[in-house]
């Protein structure tokens, strides 16, 4: 049975700073790098006219450094493709749907996010469902998942701000 999780992380920069950072490939680079997995990279970074972005990343983890409950249902290494499309910024915000999946998994995870102005600086709103077909463990997992994007969010909020700021 499907889970939803809900999270939010305040961000120092502006909607326009962040979705800005969205667009950048020198950021999405850095991104990956910092992000821990033992491979990453940025498949793909498209923007339109009117200024949508559609990203494409692959982060993948070694078997060896995956917690038990994952190894329940994934052997060998595993690969997560993460894809975000975001709106253009308009009255001051901006949305996307996000979507992940883990090649030859039973595992998705789909969401939609809203960047909007918060105080002097911008909050991510995002709310995830995440779905792992595996009848006793489905649960487990996608109970540990939920647990791992709240860290996620925070990590990639801290870093966005440290870029902003350096990159500015």
């Amino acid at each position: 049975m499907p889970r939803s999780f809900d999270m939010a992380a305040d961000y120092d920069g502006t909607v326009e700073q962040i979705h800005r950072a969205f667009g950048n490939g020198r950021y999405w680079l850095e991104r990956l790098a910092e992000s821990g997995a033992d491979e990453a990279t940025l498949d793909s970074i498209d923007s339109d006219a009117d200024g949508g972005l559609d990203v494409v990343t692959t982060q993948t983890m070694r078997a060896d450094r995956l917690p038990a409950v994952v190894g329940q249902f994934h052997h060998g290494d595993l690969r997560f493709v993460r894809e975000e499309a975001w709106t253009p910024v308009r009255d001051g915000r901006a949305t996307a749907t996000i979507r992940g999946s883990i090649p030859g998994a039973p595992a998705t995870l789909s969401g939609t996010a809203v960047l909007l102005p918060s105080g002097t600086g911008s909050r991510l709103e995002f709310r995830a469902t995440v779905e792992v077909r595996i009848p006793l463990v489905g649960g487990k997992v996608e109970n540990f998942v939920g647990s791992q994007l709240v860290g996620l969010v925070t990590a990639e909020q801290n870093f966005t701000t440290a870029w902003i700021k350096a990159n500015a």
